[in-house]
Protein backbone atom coordinates (compact mmCIF):
# COMPACT_ATOMS: atom_id res chain seq x y z
CA UNK A 1 0.00 0.00 0.00
CA UNK A 2 1.25 3.49 -0.85
CA UNK A 3 0.07 6.85 0.32
CA UNK A 4 0.45 9.67 -2.17
CA UNK A 5 -0.41 13.23 -1.14
CA UNK A 6 -2.41 15.27 -3.59
CA UNK A 7 -0.87 18.55 -4.76
CA UNK A 8 -0.76 20.93 -1.86
CA UNK A 9 -1.36 18.19 0.75
CA UNK A 10 0.55 18.03 3.98
CA UNK A 11 3.31 15.44 4.19
CA UNK A 12 2.83 12.03 5.73
CA UNK A 13 3.83 11.94 9.41
CA UNK A 14 6.90 10.05 10.43
CA UNK A 15 6.58 7.16 12.86
CA UNK A 16 7.10 7.91 16.54
CA UNK A 17 8.56 5.05 18.51
CA UNK A 18 6.95 4.53 21.89
CA UNK A 19 10.30 4.78 23.68
CA UNK A 20 11.48 7.98 21.97
CA UNK A 21 9.98 10.25 24.61
CA UNK A 22 9.96 7.85 27.54
CA UNK A 23 11.28 9.55 30.64
CA UNK A 24 11.54 7.88 34.01
CA UNK A 25 8.79 9.02 36.30
CA UNK A 26 6.65 10.64 33.58
CA UNK A 27 3.05 9.39 33.72
CA UNK A 28 1.88 7.31 30.77
CA UNK A 29 -0.89 9.78 29.86
CA UNK A 30 1.52 12.71 29.83
CA UNK A 31 3.99 10.71 27.78
CA UNK A 32 1.27 9.82 25.25
CA UNK A 33 0.20 13.47 25.01
CA UNK A 34 3.79 14.51 24.40
CA UNK A 35 4.17 11.91 21.65
CA UNK A 36 0.94 13.15 20.04
CA UNK A 37 2.22 16.73 20.10
CA UNK A 38 5.48 15.76 18.41
CA UNK A 39 3.58 13.68 15.85
CA UNK A 40 1.42 16.68 15.03
CA UNK A 41 4.47 18.87 14.47
CA UNK A 42 6.14 16.27 12.23
CA UNK A 43 2.97 15.70 10.20
CA UNK A 44 2.71 19.29 9.04
CA UNK A 45 -0.84 19.46 10.36
CA UNK A 46 -2.95 22.23 8.85
CA UNK A 47 -3.53 25.39 10.83
CA UNK A 48 -7.01 26.49 11.90
CA UNK A 49 -7.22 28.88 8.93
CA UNK A 50 -6.14 26.18 6.47
CA UNK A 51 -8.71 23.76 7.88
CA UNK A 52 -11.47 26.37 7.54
CA UNK A 53 -10.42 27.00 3.93
CA UNK A 54 -10.39 23.27 3.19
CA UNK A 55 -13.79 22.86 4.80
CA UNK A 56 -15.36 25.68 2.77
CA UNK A 57 -16.25 23.52 -0.24
CA UNK A 58 -17.26 20.69 2.07
CA UNK A 59 -19.62 22.92 4.01
CA UNK A 60 -21.13 24.29 0.80
CA UNK A 61 -21.83 20.72 -0.35
CA UNK A 62 -23.50 19.93 2.99
CA UNK A 63 -25.48 23.15 2.71
CA UNK A 64 -26.77 22.08 -0.73
CA UNK A 65 -27.96 18.62 0.32
CA UNK A 66 -29.64 19.87 3.50
CA UNK A 67 -31.20 22.83 1.67
CA UNK A 68 -32.70 20.54 -0.96
CA UNK A 69 -34.19 18.28 1.69
CA UNK A 70 -35.74 21.06 3.76
CA UNK A 71 -37.10 22.91 0.72
CA UNK A 72 -38.87 19.78 -0.50
CA UNK A 73 -40.30 18.89 2.91
CA UNK A 74 -42.19 22.18 3.01
CA UNK A 75 -43.34 21.95 -0.62
CA UNK A 76 -44.52 18.33 -0.51
CA UNK A 77 -48.18 19.00 0.32
CA UNK A 78 -48.46 21.19 -2.81
CA UNK A 79 -46.36 18.80 -4.94
CA UNK A 80 -48.43 15.74 -4.05
CA UNK A 81 -51.70 17.63 -4.51
CA UNK A 82 -50.61 18.89 -7.97
CA UNK A 83 -49.42 15.45 -9.11
CA UNK A 84 -52.49 13.67 -7.70
CA UNK A 85 -50.64 11.53 -5.15
CA UNK A 86 -51.99 9.84 -2.03
CA UNK A 87 -50.84 10.05 1.59
CA UNK A 88 -48.85 6.87 0.96
CA UNK A 89 -47.08 8.54 -2.00
CA UNK A 90 -46.28 11.50 0.28
CA UNK A 91 -44.44 9.08 2.54
CA UNK A 92 -42.60 7.41 -0.34
CA UNK A 93 -41.29 10.67 -1.80
CA UNK A 94 -39.36 11.05 1.45
CA UNK A 95 -38.63 7.34 1.97
CA UNK A 96 -37.21 6.80 -1.53
CA UNK A 97 -34.44 9.34 -1.00
CA UNK A 98 -33.68 8.02 2.49
CA UNK A 99 -33.63 4.45 1.19
CA UNK A 100 -31.21 5.10 -1.67
CA UNK A 101 -29.07 7.19 0.68
CA UNK A 102 -29.09 4.41 3.27
CA UNK A 103 -28.22 1.66 0.83
CA UNK A 104 -25.27 3.53 -0.70
CA UNK A 105 -23.69 5.12 2.40
CA UNK A 106 -21.61 1.98 3.24
CA UNK A 107 -20.35 1.84 -0.35
CA UNK A 108 -19.25 5.49 -0.21
CA UNK A 109 -17.58 4.86 3.15
CA UNK A 110 -15.69 1.81 1.90
CA UNK A 111 -14.53 3.64 -1.22
CA UNK A 112 -13.33 6.52 0.99
CA UNK A 113 -10.84 4.09 2.55
CA UNK A 114 -9.60 3.15 -0.93
CA UNK A 115 -9.92 6.11 -3.32
CA UNK A 116 -9.56 9.90 -3.40
CA UNK A 117 -12.08 11.39 -0.96
CA UNK A 118 -12.19 14.64 -2.92
CA UNK A 119 -13.06 12.88 -6.17
CA UNK A 120 -15.77 10.85 -4.42
CA UNK A 121 -17.39 13.96 -2.91
CA UNK A 122 -17.40 15.66 -6.32
CA UNK A 123 -18.98 12.54 -7.83
CA UNK A 124 -21.69 12.47 -5.16
CA UNK A 125 -22.52 16.14 -5.79
CA UNK A 126 -22.70 15.48 -9.53
CA UNK A 127 -25.24 12.70 -8.97
CA UNK A 128 -27.19 15.06 -6.74
CA UNK A 129 -27.31 17.64 -9.56
CA UNK A 130 -28.65 15.01 -12.00
CA UNK A 131 -31.36 13.95 -9.54
CA UNK A 132 -32.36 17.56 -8.89
CA UNK A 133 -32.77 18.32 -12.59
CA UNK A 134 -34.88 15.19 -13.17
CA UNK A 135 -37.07 16.08 -10.16
CA UNK A 136 -37.56 19.64 -11.37
CA UNK A 137 -38.89 18.46 -14.73
CA UNK A 138 -40.86 15.46 -13.39
CA UNK A 139 -44.36 15.33 -14.97
CA UNK A 140 -45.71 12.65 -12.62
CA UNK A 141 -45.15 10.94 -9.29
CA UNK A 142 -43.30 7.97 -10.85
CA UNK A 143 -40.50 10.07 -12.36
CA UNK A 144 -40.34 12.13 -9.20
CA UNK A 145 -39.64 8.96 -7.20
CA UNK A 146 -36.92 7.97 -9.71
CA UNK A 147 -35.27 11.37 -9.33
CA UNK A 148 -35.31 10.99 -5.54
CA UNK A 149 -33.22 7.83 -5.92
CA UNK A 150 -30.46 9.78 -7.71
CA UNK A 151 -30.68 12.56 -5.13
CA UNK A 152 -30.45 10.02 -2.33
CA UNK A 153 -27.33 8.38 -3.77
CA UNK A 154 -25.65 11.79 -4.00
CA UNK A 155 -26.79 12.88 -0.55
CA UNK A 156 -25.58 9.57 0.90
CA UNK A 157 -22.10 10.20 -0.44
CA UNK A 158 -22.06 13.77 0.85
CA UNK A 159 -23.29 12.77 4.30
CA UNK A 160 -20.81 9.94 4.80
CA UNK A 161 -17.78 11.54 3.17
CA UNK A 162 -18.10 14.90 4.94
CA UNK A 163 -17.62 13.29 8.37
CA UNK A 164 -14.83 11.05 7.07
CA UNK A 165 -12.91 14.01 5.62
CA UNK A 166 -13.29 15.99 8.84
CA UNK A 167 -11.95 13.04 10.86
CA UNK A 168 -8.98 12.74 8.47
CA UNK A 169 -7.99 16.40 8.97
CA UNK A 170 -9.02 17.13 12.57
CA UNK A 171 -8.25 15.31 15.85
CA UNK A 172 -11.32 14.18 17.85
CA UNK A 173 -10.35 16.52 20.70
CA UNK A 174 -10.50 19.51 18.30
CA UNK A 175 -13.63 18.48 16.38
CA UNK A 176 -15.86 20.40 18.77
CA UNK A 177 -14.62 23.80 17.63
CA UNK A 178 -15.37 22.89 14.02
CA UNK A 179 -18.71 21.28 14.82
CA UNK A 180 -19.84 24.85 15.51
CA UNK A 181 -19.12 25.64 11.85
CA UNK A 182 -20.95 22.48 10.81
CA UNK A 183 -23.83 23.36 13.13
CA UNK A 184 -24.02 26.89 11.69
CA UNK A 185 -24.15 25.55 8.12
CA UNK A 186 -26.71 22.92 9.11
CA UNK A 187 -28.82 25.52 10.87
CA UNK A 188 -28.57 28.06 8.04
CA UNK A 189 -29.56 25.49 5.41
CA UNK A 190 -32.37 24.11 7.51
CA UNK A 191 -33.72 27.57 8.29
CA UNK A 192 -33.32 28.84 4.73
CA UNK A 193 -34.83 25.72 3.13
CA UNK A 194 -38.41 25.98 4.39
CA UNK A 195 -38.42 29.76 3.91
CA UNK A 196 -37.10 29.60 0.33
CA UNK A 197 -39.36 26.65 -0.42
CA UNK A 198 -42.41 28.46 0.92
CA UNK A 199 -41.67 31.58 -1.12
CA UNK A 200 -41.09 29.53 -4.29
CA UNK A 201 -44.33 27.58 -3.84
CA UNK A 202 -46.32 30.73 -3.10
CA UNK A 203 -44.86 32.61 -6.10
CA UNK A 204 -47.07 31.84 -9.10
CA UNK A 205 -44.42 32.48 -11.78
CA UNK A 206 -41.92 30.14 -10.07
CA UNK A 207 -43.71 27.24 -8.33
CA UNK A 208 -42.54 24.09 -6.56
CA UNK A 209 -40.30 22.89 -9.42
CA UNK A 210 -37.80 25.58 -8.52
CA UNK A 211 -37.40 23.89 -5.13
CA UNK A 212 -35.30 21.33 -7.04
CA UNK A 213 -33.63 23.69 -9.51
CA UNK A 214 -32.35 26.14 -6.88
CA UNK A 215 -29.74 23.73 -5.51
CA UNK A 216 -28.04 23.10 -8.86
CA UNK A 217 -25.81 26.23 -8.98
CA UNK A 218 -24.78 25.71 -5.34
CA UNK A 219 -23.79 22.11 -6.13
CA UNK A 220 -21.68 23.17 -9.10
CA UNK A 221 -20.00 25.88 -7.01
CA UNK A 222 -19.22 23.31 -4.30
CA UNK A 223 -17.60 20.98 -6.85
CA UNK A 224 -15.35 23.80 -8.10
CA UNK A 225 -14.48 24.97 -4.58
CA UNK A 226 -13.58 21.45 -3.44
CA UNK A 227 -11.22 21.12 -6.41
CA UNK A 228 -9.35 24.22 -5.26
CA UNK A 229 -9.30 23.90 -1.47
CA UNK A 230 -9.49 20.23 -0.42
CA UNK A 231 -6.17 18.35 -0.43
CA UNK A 232 -5.86 14.99 1.32
CA UNK A 233 -3.50 12.00 0.97
CA UNK A 234 -4.78 9.36 -1.44
CA UNK A 235 -4.53 5.71 -0.42
CA UNK A 236 -3.79 3.44 -3.38
CA UNK A 237 -3.98 -0.33 -3.00
CA UNK A 238 -5.69 -3.30 -4.68
CA UNK A 239 -9.46 -2.94 -4.36
CA UNK A 240 -12.34 -5.40 -4.21
CA UNK A 241 -15.74 -3.85 -3.47
CA UNK A 242 -18.37 -6.25 -2.10
CA UNK A 243 -21.14 -5.36 -4.55
CA UNK A 244 -23.12 -8.52 -3.70
CA UNK A 245 -23.23 -7.52 -0.04
CA UNK A 246 -24.39 -4.02 -0.96
CA UNK A 247 -27.11 -5.44 -3.21
CA UNK A 248 -28.35 -7.85 -0.52
CA UNK A 249 -28.41 -5.11 2.13
CA UNK A 250 -30.39 -2.81 -0.16
CA UNK A 251 -32.81 -5.59 -1.18
CA UNK A 252 -33.41 -6.67 2.42
CA UNK A 253 -34.05 -3.16 3.69
CA UNK A 254 -36.27 -2.32 0.69
CA UNK A 255 -38.38 -5.43 1.24
CA UNK A 256 -39.06 -4.58 4.88
CA UNK A 257 -39.79 -0.93 4.08
CA UNK A 258 -42.22 -1.83 1.31
CA UNK A 259 -43.98 -4.19 3.73
CA UNK A 260 -44.30 -1.52 6.44
CA UNK A 261 -45.69 0.94 3.89
CA UNK A 262 -48.29 -1.43 2.38
CA UNK A 263 -49.40 -3.42 5.45
CA UNK A 264 -52.68 -2.29 6.92
CA UNK A 265 -53.76 -0.64 3.65
CA UNK A 266 -53.42 -3.14 0.82
CA UNK A 267 -53.37 -6.25 3.02
CA UNK A 268 -53.76 -7.07 6.73
CA UNK A 269 -50.84 -6.95 9.16
CA UNK A 270 -51.44 -10.63 9.97
CA UNK A 271 -51.84 -11.83 6.37
CA UNK A 272 -49.75 -14.21 4.26
CA UNK A 273 -48.40 -11.19 2.36
CA UNK A 274 -46.95 -9.86 5.62
CA UNK A 275 -45.32 -13.22 6.32
CA UNK A 276 -43.83 -13.30 2.81
CA UNK A 277 -42.41 -9.76 3.01
CA UNK A 278 -41.00 -10.16 6.52
CA UNK A 279 -39.48 -13.60 5.91
CA UNK A 280 -38.05 -12.45 2.58
CA UNK A 281 -36.52 -9.31 4.07
CA UNK A 282 -35.00 -11.15 7.03
CA UNK A 283 -33.63 -13.87 4.72
CA UNK A 284 -32.00 -11.29 2.44
CA UNK A 285 -30.40 -9.52 5.40
CA UNK A 286 -29.18 -12.85 6.80
CA UNK A 287 -27.58 -13.60 3.42
CA UNK A 288 -26.02 -10.11 3.51
CA UNK A 289 -24.45 -10.85 6.90
CA UNK A 290 -23.15 -14.20 5.60
CA UNK A 291 -21.70 -12.50 2.52
CA UNK A 292 -20.11 -9.71 4.54
CA UNK A 293 -18.45 -12.20 6.90
CA UNK A 294 -16.64 -13.80 3.94
CA UNK A 295 -15.90 -10.80 1.74
CA UNK A 296 -12.30 -9.61 1.37
CA UNK A 297 -13.47 -5.97 1.42
CA UNK A 298 -16.88 -6.03 3.18
CA UNK A 299 -19.16 -3.03 2.84
CA UNK A 300 -19.86 -3.18 6.58
CA UNK A 301 -16.93 -4.88 8.37
CA UNK A 302 -18.65 -7.07 10.96
CA UNK A 303 -15.52 -6.97 13.12
CA UNK A 304 -16.17 -3.36 14.14
CA UNK A 305 -19.25 -4.51 16.05
CA UNK A 306 -16.92 -6.21 18.54
CA UNK A 307 -16.19 -2.67 19.67
CA UNK A 308 -18.74 -1.86 22.39
CA UNK A 309 -18.76 1.86 21.66
CA UNK A 310 -19.41 1.36 17.94
CA UNK A 311 -22.22 -1.12 18.60
CA UNK A 312 -23.99 1.12 21.11
CA UNK A 313 -23.59 4.29 19.02
CA UNK A 314 -25.01 2.38 16.03
CA UNK A 315 -28.03 1.32 18.09
CA UNK A 316 -28.52 4.88 19.38
CA UNK A 317 -28.10 6.40 15.90
CA UNK A 318 -30.66 4.01 14.45
CA UNK A 319 -33.18 4.91 17.14
CA UNK A 320 -32.48 8.63 16.70
CA UNK A 321 -33.07 8.21 12.96
CA UNK A 322 -36.36 6.37 13.51
CA UNK A 323 -37.69 8.94 15.96
CA UNK A 324 -36.30 12.11 14.37
CA UNK A 325 -37.04 11.49 10.69
CA UNK A 326 -40.21 9.52 11.32
CA UNK A 327 -41.57 12.07 13.76
CA UNK A 328 -40.57 15.38 12.20
CA UNK A 329 -40.87 14.83 8.44
CA UNK A 330 -44.65 15.24 8.70
CA UNK A 331 -44.56 18.50 10.64
CA UNK A 332 -44.81 20.63 7.49
CA UNK A 333 -47.93 18.74 6.53
CA UNK A 334 -49.35 19.35 10.02
CA UNK A 335 -48.62 23.09 9.76
CA UNK A 336 -50.32 23.41 6.38
CA UNK A 337 -53.21 20.96 6.69
CA UNK A 338 -54.08 20.91 10.40
CA UNK A 339 -53.22 24.53 11.20
CA UNK A 340 -54.08 25.97 7.78
CA UNK A 341 -50.81 27.87 7.31
CA UNK A 342 -49.28 28.79 3.97
CA UNK A 343 -46.00 27.12 2.89
CA UNK A 344 -44.08 30.32 3.73
CA UNK A 345 -45.54 30.54 7.22
CA UNK A 346 -44.99 26.79 7.69
CA UNK A 347 -41.30 27.42 6.97
CA UNK A 348 -41.17 30.10 9.65
CA UNK A 349 -42.86 27.79 12.14
CA UNK A 350 -40.00 25.30 11.88
CA UNK A 351 -37.45 27.86 13.12
CA UNK A 352 -37.73 27.09 16.87
CA UNK A 353 -36.66 23.48 16.39
CA UNK A 354 -33.77 24.48 14.13
CA UNK A 355 -32.69 27.22 16.53
CA UNK A 356 -32.66 24.73 19.41
CA UNK A 357 -30.63 22.26 17.35
CA UNK A 358 -28.15 24.90 16.19
CA UNK A 359 -27.53 26.34 19.66
CA UNK A 360 -27.26 22.99 21.45
CA UNK A 361 -24.91 21.44 18.87
CA UNK A 362 -22.65 24.51 18.84
CA UNK A 363 -22.50 24.91 22.61
CA UNK A 364 -22.04 21.18 23.22
CA UNK A 365 -19.25 21.06 20.63
CA UNK A 366 -17.36 23.92 22.28
CA UNK A 367 -17.74 22.34 25.71
CA UNK A 368 -16.52 18.98 24.43
CA UNK A 369 -13.37 20.61 23.04
CA UNK A 370 -12.78 22.59 26.23
CA UNK A 371 -13.28 19.84 28.80
CA UNK A 372 -12.83 16.64 26.75
CA UNK A 373 -16.08 15.11 28.06
CA UNK A 374 -18.78 13.91 25.67
CA UNK A 375 -20.95 11.27 27.33
CA UNK A 376 -23.00 13.69 29.52
CA UNK A 377 -24.24 15.42 26.36
CA UNK A 378 -25.38 12.10 24.90
CA UNK A 379 -27.37 11.17 28.01
CA UNK A 380 -28.94 14.60 28.49
CA UNK A 381 -29.62 14.98 24.76
CA UNK A 382 -31.45 11.65 24.51
CA UNK A 383 -33.57 12.47 27.56
CA UNK A 384 -34.46 15.93 26.22
CA UNK A 385 -35.30 14.46 22.80
CA UNK A 386 -37.69 11.96 24.41
CA UNK A 387 -39.30 14.78 26.38
CA UNK A 388 -39.76 16.77 23.17
CA UNK A 389 -41.65 13.92 21.52
CA UNK A 390 -43.87 13.48 24.58
CA UNK A 391 -44.72 17.19 24.52
CA UNK A 392 -45.51 17.07 20.79
CA UNK A 393 -47.81 14.10 21.37
CA UNK A 394 -50.24 16.54 23.06
CA UNK A 395 -50.77 18.80 20.01
CA UNK A 396 -53.92 19.06 17.92
CA UNK A 397 -55.48 21.40 15.35
CA UNK A 398 -56.05 24.06 18.03
CA UNK A 399 -52.56 24.13 19.63
CA UNK A 400 -51.20 27.66 20.06
CA UNK A 401 -48.16 28.78 18.07
CA UNK A 402 -46.12 29.77 21.15
CA UNK A 403 -46.69 26.44 22.90
CA UNK A 404 -45.90 24.52 19.71
CA UNK A 405 -42.68 26.53 19.26
CA UNK A 406 -41.59 25.66 22.81
CA UNK A 407 -42.18 21.95 22.25
CA UNK A 408 -40.25 22.02 18.98
CA UNK A 409 -37.33 23.85 20.55
CA UNK A 410 -37.06 21.17 23.24
CA UNK A 411 -36.90 18.49 20.53
CA UNK A 412 -34.26 20.44 18.59
CA UNK A 413 -32.06 20.88 21.66
CA UNK A 414 -32.08 17.14 22.31
CA UNK A 415 -31.29 16.15 18.74
CA UNK A 416 -28.52 18.76 18.49
CA UNK A 417 -26.69 17.31 21.50
CA UNK A 418 -26.88 13.78 20.13
CA UNK A 419 -26.10 13.62 16.43
CA UNK A 420 -22.51 14.86 16.15
CA UNK A 421 -21.39 13.47 19.51
CA UNK A 422 -22.47 9.94 18.57
CA UNK A 423 -20.22 10.12 15.51
CA UNK A 424 -17.40 11.60 17.60
CA UNK A 425 -17.61 8.79 20.16
CA UNK A 426 -17.37 6.10 17.47
CA UNK A 427 -14.55 7.78 15.51
CA UNK A 428 -12.52 8.20 18.67
CA UNK A 429 -12.67 4.49 19.50
CA UNK A 430 -11.71 2.74 16.24
CA UNK A 431 -8.35 2.30 14.43
CA UNK A 432 -7.67 5.02 11.87
CA UNK A 433 -7.82 2.45 9.04
CA UNK A 434 -11.47 1.82 9.96
CA UNK A 435 -12.54 5.48 10.28
CA UNK A 436 -14.32 5.43 6.93
CA UNK A 437 -16.08 2.13 7.61
CA UNK A 438 -17.11 3.11 11.15
CA UNK A 439 -18.39 6.55 10.11
CA UNK A 440 -20.30 5.24 7.12
CA UNK A 441 -21.74 2.38 9.19
CA UNK A 442 -23.02 4.87 11.74
CA UNK A 443 -24.46 7.07 8.99
CA UNK A 444 -25.94 3.99 7.31
CA UNK A 445 -27.84 2.86 10.38
CA UNK A 446 -29.02 6.38 11.18
CA UNK A 447 -30.29 6.73 7.61
CA UNK A 448 -31.82 3.26 7.76
CA UNK A 449 -33.51 4.23 11.00
CA UNK A 450 -34.80 7.34 9.27
CA UNK A 451 -36.12 5.35 6.32
CA UNK A 452 -37.76 2.84 8.65
CA UNK A 453 -39.17 5.67 10.76
CA UNK A 454 -40.63 7.56 7.81
CA UNK A 455 -42.04 4.38 6.29
CA UNK A 456 -43.38 2.77 9.49
CA UNK A 457 -44.59 5.93 11.21
CA UNK A 458 -45.85 7.21 7.87
CA UNK A 459 -47.89 4.00 7.61
CA UNK A 460 -49.23 4.68 11.11
CA UNK A 461 -50.20 8.20 10.04
CA UNK A 462 -51.78 6.98 6.80
CA UNK A 463 -53.82 4.31 8.58
CA UNK A 464 -54.92 6.77 11.25
CA UNK A 465 -55.90 9.45 8.71
CA UNK A 466 -57.75 6.88 6.57
CA UNK A 467 -59.66 5.44 9.53
CA UNK A 468 -60.64 8.94 10.70
CA UNK A 469 -61.77 9.81 7.15
CA UNK A 470 -63.96 6.70 7.12
CA UNK A 471 -65.36 7.58 10.57
CA UNK A 472 -66.35 11.08 9.47
CA UNK A 473 -67.18 10.71 5.77
CA UNK A 474 -67.83 6.98 5.23
CA UNK A 475 -65.91 4.32 3.34
CA UNK A 476 -66.74 5.90 -0.02
CA UNK A 477 -64.52 8.90 0.84
CA UNK A 478 -61.36 6.83 0.45
CA UNK A 479 -62.52 4.52 -2.34
CA UNK A 480 -61.35 1.52 -0.35
CA UNK A 481 -57.73 2.72 -0.33
CA UNK A 482 -55.73 5.32 1.59
CA UNK A 483 -56.97 8.89 1.87
CA UNK A 484 -55.62 11.39 -0.66
CA UNK A 485 -53.76 14.48 0.51
CA UNK A 486 -56.50 17.14 0.22
CA UNK A 487 -56.29 20.36 -1.77
CA UNK A 488 -57.49 22.69 0.99
CA UNK A 489 -58.34 25.56 -1.36
CA UNK A 490 -61.18 23.58 -2.96
CA UNK A 491 -62.94 22.45 0.24
CA UNK A 492 -65.99 24.05 1.89
CA UNK A 493 -65.48 25.42 5.41
CA UNK A 494 -67.31 22.65 7.36
CA UNK A 495 -65.37 19.87 5.60
CA UNK A 496 -62.11 21.80 6.00
CA UNK A 497 -62.58 22.04 9.77
CA UNK A 498 -63.09 18.27 10.05
CA UNK A 499 -60.01 17.50 7.93
CA UNK A 500 -57.88 19.80 10.07
CA UNK A 501 -59.01 17.96 13.19
CA UNK A 502 -58.23 14.63 11.51
CA UNK A 503 -54.65 15.60 10.66
CA UNK A 504 -54.09 17.22 14.07
CA UNK A 505 -55.19 14.06 15.89
CA UNK A 506 -53.24 11.74 13.60
CA UNK A 507 -50.02 13.77 13.95
CA UNK A 508 -50.18 13.78 17.76
CA UNK A 509 -50.63 9.98 17.70
CA UNK A 510 -47.52 9.78 15.52
CA UNK A 511 -45.39 11.58 18.12
CA UNK A 512 -46.81 9.38 20.87
CA UNK A 513 -45.48 6.33 18.99
CA UNK A 514 -42.09 8.04 18.41
CA UNK A 515 -41.54 8.86 22.12
CA UNK A 516 -40.84 5.32 23.43
CA UNK A 517 -38.58 4.69 20.44
CA UNK A 518 -36.58 7.77 21.41
CA UNK A 519 -36.38 6.57 25.02
CA UNK A 520 -34.62 3.39 23.88
CA UNK A 521 -31.77 5.68 22.72
CA UNK A 522 -31.39 6.79 26.36
CA UNK A 523 -30.76 3.19 27.40
CA UNK A 524 -28.19 2.73 24.62
CA UNK A 525 -26.08 5.82 25.41
CA UNK A 526 -26.08 5.14 29.18
CA UNK A 527 -24.02 1.99 28.58
CA UNK A 528 -21.41 3.65 26.32
CA UNK A 529 -18.04 3.81 28.08
CA UNK A 530 -16.49 7.28 27.89
CA UNK A 531 -12.88 7.34 26.68
CA UNK A 532 -10.47 10.30 26.45
CA UNK A 533 -10.51 12.04 23.07
CA UNK A 534 -7.46 11.57 20.86
CA UNK A 535 -5.38 14.62 19.93
CA UNK A 536 -4.20 13.14 16.60
CA UNK A 537 -5.90 13.52 13.23
CA UNK A 538 -7.08 10.48 11.32
CA UNK A 539 -4.15 10.68 8.90
CA UNK A 540 -1.66 10.92 11.79
CA UNK A 541 -3.25 7.95 13.53
CA UNK A 542 -3.16 5.93 10.31
CA UNK A 543 0.56 6.66 9.82
CA UNK A 544 1.37 5.67 13.40
CA UNK A 545 -0.64 2.45 13.15
CA UNK A 546 1.01 1.58 9.83
CA UNK A 547 4.47 2.13 11.33
CA UNK A 548 3.63 -0.01 14.36
CA UNK A 549 2.21 -2.89 12.29
CA UNK A 550 4.50 -5.91 11.76
CA UNK A 551 6.05 -6.05 8.29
Amino acid sequence: MTVQPEPGAAGTPAAIAPDDLAVAGVPVAAEAAARDEVAAEQSGRMSHGEVIQALSGLMLGIFVTILASTIVSNALPRIIADLGGTQSVYTWVVTTELLSMTATVPVWGKMADLYSKKLLIQLSLSLFVVGSLIAGFAPNVTLLLVSRIAQGVGAGGMGALAMIVMAAMIPPRELGRYSGVFGAVFGAATIAGPLIGGVLVDTSWLGWRWCFFVGVPFSLAAIALLQKTLHLPVVRRPVQIDWLGALLIMAGVCTLLIWSSLAGQHFAWGSWQTAAFVCGGVLLLALAVWTESRAAEPIIPLGIFRNRTVTLTVVASTLVGVAMFGGTVFLSQYFQVALGRSPTVAGLMSLPMIFGLLVSSTVAGQLVTRFGRWKPYLVVGSLVMTGGFLLLSTIDAKTGVVLLAAYMMVLGIGVGMLMQNLVLAAQNDVPAAELGAATSTLTFFRSMGGAIGVSALGAVLTNRVTSLFVDHFGAAATGGGSAKVPDLETLPAPVLAVIRDIYGTATSDLFLVAAPIAFLAVLAVVFIKEKPLSTLTGDERRAREAAAAPH
